[in-house]
C-alpha cells in the first residue's frame, strides 16, 4: 500500500505494475499474480504475443516493483 506509479507515463504499464502490487499485498503468489498480469496486458494488446507480453510484463515487474525504479522503460510503443 501506499505505492504511486502516477509516473509510469503508458497506461498499459502502469495498469500491469498497479495490478501486480495489488495482487500480492492480497494475498496471491508470485506466479499467478504474474499470469493475472500478462493476461491484463494482453486485453490491452490483444495483438501481443504470449511471449511478449510475458516478457514486457516480467521487465515492468523487476523495473518497478523488484527494484523501486522510477525511470522509463523501453516498454511497448503505445502511449
Amino acid at each position: 500500500m501506499g505505492y504511486d506509479f502516477s509516473h509510469i507515463a503508458r497506461r498499459c504499464e502502469r495498469a500491469v505494475v498497479t495490478a501486480f502490487r495489488e495482487l500480492r499485498e492480497g494475498g496471491n503468489d508470485d506466479m499467478s499474480s504474474f499470469r493475472a498480469c500478462t493476461a491484463l496486458y494482453r486485453i490491452h494488446h490483444p495483438e501481443s504475443s504470449v511471449s511478449e507480453a510475458q516478457r514486457l510484463v516480467a521487465e515492468w515487474v523487476d523495473h518497478h516493483v523488484i527494484r523501486a525504479d522510477q525511470g522509463p522503460t523501453d516498454g511497448c510503443a503505445c502511449d
